[in-house]
């Protein structure tokens, strides 16, 4: 992650939990959060849940993350671990009110592989001029099914805030399994808030960066994969 963000023109920090908890590092430092994925807690409270009850009930902590997500110059990435804990903030985040928690995989195993999904037409900054792409992408959870019902899927498809699917040969949003590893409904697997400055997803799009980490590319591809537009999106948002 830390790689793409500092190709893309970033300067990365690594940020521990216990460095924010003492107050060596205050996000009010930082442009840019991203929450890696990873098993924080071993997920041993469920997907997330430790990690994001470490902010939740520090009084200081929350607040340091309420004034971030504020800042209208601020943008967030959760990935896997991280989009369960961003989504567990969504009380302290403008436009995510909406957020699903995410549950055990439908097929009751964790599932790794690689799969197909498409960018859906969204606000979120990190996917502008990608829309409608349909890409390979790294999986590795077991607890991605979104909590959502088609109406509340409708609802934030319409606002802009649907920001990825997993789809089957045809692109074609799909609950198939494997193609879709969790199961979750109508393939929802990335969503936004409704100014697209927070973006989370389950996929690991860190894990494609280069075209070598694909199969199959185009001939007219050189070093990099399709996945380091997002890096470059979130750079180019900031000028």
């Amino acid at each position: 992650m830390a790689a793409g963000f500092t190709q893309a023109g970033f300067e990365a920090v690594d940020v521990h939990m216990s460095d924010l908890l003492s107050g060596r590092i205050n996000l009010r430092d930082f442009d840019g959060l991203v929450a890696c994925g990873g098993f924080s807690y071993g997920d041993v409270l469920g997907a997330g849940s430790g990690w994001a009850n470490s902010i939740l009930f520090h009084d200081e902590l929350r607040m340091q993350f309420v004034r971030f997500f504020a800042r209208p110059n601020t943008f967030s990435l959760g990935v896997c671990n991280g989009c369960q804990m961003m989504a567990q903030l969504k009380d302290l985040i403008p436009g995510a009110e909406n957020f699903p928690r995410f549950v055990a995989n439908k097929s009751a195993r964790f599932e790794a592989r690689t799969v197909n999904v498409k960018v859906e037409r969204t606000k979120s900054i990190l996917f502008k001029g990608m829309q409608d792409s349909i890409l390979p992408i790294a999986v590795a959870h077991g607890e991605g099914y979104a909590t959502l019902d088609n109406t509340e899927i409708d609802g934030m498809a319409k606002h802009g805030q649907l920001a990825m699917r997993y789809v089957d040969s045809q692109g074609h949003p799909t609950e198939t399994y494997p193609l879709n590893p969790n199961g979750s409904l109508g393939g929802v697997t990335g969503l936004c808030s409704t100014d697209g400055r927070v973006t989370i997803m389950m996929p690991h799009p860190e894990r494609n960066l280069k075209a070598y980490n694909h199969s199959w590319k185009p001939e007219e591809w050189d070093e990099d994969g399709a996945w380091m537009r997002m890096f470059r999106n979130a750079r180019a948002w900031f000028r």
